[in-house]
């Protein structure tokens, strides 16, 4: 697996890091309750993305200062993609997000090495940020979220070593 990381790290211009892992949850507030009393992570940001179908909350180590979150999902319908996903799988790790400078550019990339993207568009997500996904079927059975931050997220547009 790590030839096949390593082709992607080299070869998607604009990937900054892992943005987050996502975890789909049954109840949000537990959830919450369990990543603070347990892992001492401590909610950075909450909301309601009713595009989406979900509550999501983002976790992080206390101080982490931008680095990689974990993003707690619960639905707020049967018929979410979070729900489906509870309904075949039970709660867990559900996604990775990869954070970059263009969503647009990242995902044409993706398309052009024959993964397919499920967003024709990208759509908004967690505080306003724009996101793609790509289908888990042609990413090594992970579903793949590309995350281009917004407003004060946004990171230093950096230079990606060829």
């Amino acid at each position: 697996m790590g030839a096949v990381t390593a082709t992607v790290w080299e070869g998607m211009p604009g990937v900054l890091g892992v943005d987050h892992v996502g975890v789909a949850v049954a109840d949000l507030d537990e959830a919450l309750r369990w990543y603070a009393d347990v892992l001492g992570l401590v909610c950075t940001h909450r909301e309601r993305n009713d595009e989406q179908q979900v509550e999501e909350a983002m976790v992080a180590a206390p101080g982490a200062g931008g680095g990689a979150q974990v993003q707690l999902l619960a639905p707020t319908s049967a018929t979410s993609p979070v729900a489906r996903f509870l309904d075949r799988s039970g709660p867990g790790l559900q996604q990775l997000a990869l954070r970059v400078v263009d969503v647009v550019a990242a995902a044409e990339h993706l398309r052009s090495r024959g993964v397919r993207v499920l967003d024709p568009q990208p759509r908004r997500g967690t505080a306003g940020s724009l996101v793609a996904f790509a289908h888990p079927k042609d990413c090594g059975g992970v579903l793949v979220e590309l995350v281009q931050p917004a407003g004060d997220r946004a990171p230093a547009v950096v230079e990606h070593p060829q």
